[in-house]
């Protein structure tokens, strides 16, 4: 027997065995072969190309099957929402504002009430002092000198025997006006600065700003101590207030002139740029009610500080004439007697701090209404 021949028949190749008899059945091996759609020699068989694209469509049925229901989606009907509905307005609702939603969270602010009925207070006793005394504030007795409260005088008297609650009813008005018509001119004076500095720029930036660092260096006080002390005994309302307000706007005009710069290049000031809308009608009626916000904060808390500094001044006697008997006068006249009868400073000092208190209040609930980034 040579090498190449098998030592059995089972090793003999298909291709060498004898092809079996027609109508014949398969041999035993085959048989199942071909029903897994494999014919004798291994090949993929019509039918098993259609079983496994069967079998793949099942499992991408499935897939999809399973999908979507993990994840579903809900849709319109075209016919139920129209176009027109979608892009509608409620015309019912009013139009919103900044200064609108700045009412509205301002109105939920117990902060807000609080200062806005002690400005209130404040107000009416400084414009109305008659309505919360009877009493003459210049009207006093020495036979009465620190006496205590009677009927009709609840506060009691000072040295010179007069009416403590008529005093302190009266200088609120001296006191408010100093700081009311300082704060207003220091807004014009320093908000205009600003507003040319930060909306025009270049040179007239430049010029501006280092004027603005030269008075902001220079302590408002110490510079209205210097002044007054020149015009002792001259220096009325007008007096005070021009050297509190000459001294005191830098502070203003940094403030406008940053929120100027902030707003110049916004889209609407572009637009009306565009339009030909000249620049001083673009700063005065675009750009300056947008930078409102924080001016009015900052006049707010320096409305307070400015009834502080007339009180200081008068306090050292170069504020006020003495006739005004403001609230400074009144605690520069009751330290001497800060021992023997400390109510005398007492009254007037906390009609001072409470005043100065509630607008300092009002300007931090303003800086939280108005402020942006607050306001989400």
């Amino acid at each position: 027997m040579s090498a190449d021949t098998p030592k059995n028949k089972d090793q003999v190749p298909d291709a060498a065995r004898p092809a079996p008899p027609v109508g014949s059945p398969p041999p035993p091996e085959t048989e199942g072969r071909e029903e897994a759609g494999v014919d004798g020699i291994g090949q993929v068989t019509p039918g098993m190309a259609e079983k496994q694209a069967e079998g793949a469509k099942a499992v991408g049925r499935a897939a999809v099957a399973k999908t979507e229901t993990a994840t579903e989606h809900f849709f319109a009907d075209f016919d139920e929402t129209e176009l027109g509905d979608v892009d509608a307005l409620d015309e019912s609702v009013p139009p919103s504002s900044m200064w609108r939603d700045a009412w509205r969270k301002l109105r939920r602010q117990p902060l807000f009430t609080i200062s806005a009925l002690l400005i209130v207070l404040v107000l009416a006793v400084a414009l109305f002092p008659g309505w919360f005394s009877q009493a003459n504030m210049n009207a006093c007795s020495l036979a009465d000198s620190l006496k205590g409260p009677q009927a009709g005088h609840p506060l009691g008297f000072d040295k010179q025997g007069c009416d403590i609650y008529a005093r302190v009813i009266h200088g609120a008005r001296p006191s408010v006006l100093v700081g009311i018509l300082t704060t207003l001119t220091v807004v014009v004076l320093g908000g205009a600065i600003g507003a040319l500095a930060g909306y025009y720029g270049r040179w007239l930036d430049a010029v501006l700003s280092r004027l603005g660092d030269v008075f902001f260096a220079i302590p408002v006080v110490l510079a209205a101590i210097v002044f007054l002390q020149s015009m002792r005994d001259r220096a009325g309302v007008v007096g005070v207030v021009a050297v509190l307000a000459a001294f005191g706007w830098p502070q203003m005009a940094r403030i406008t002139r940053g929120a100027v710069l902030a707003i110049r290049d916004s889209d609407f000031v572009t637009a009306a740029r565009a339009l030909g809308v000249s620049r001083g009608k673009i700063l005065w009626r675009h750009v300056m009610p947008n930078a409102a916000s924080p001016m009015i904060v900052t006049a707010t808390v320096s409305l307070g500080t400015y009834i502080v500094a007339e009180a200081t001044l008068s306090f050292l006697g170069l504020g006020l004439p003495l006739t005004m008997r403001s609230w400074g006068w009144q605690i520069g006249d009751a330290k001497t007697y800060l021992r023997e009868a400390p109510e005398l400073l007492f009254w007037p000092a906390s009609a001072l701090a409470i005043t100065v208190l509630a607008f300092i209040m009002l300007g931090d609930a303003l800086r939280d209404a108005l402020d942006p980034k607050a306001r989400g």
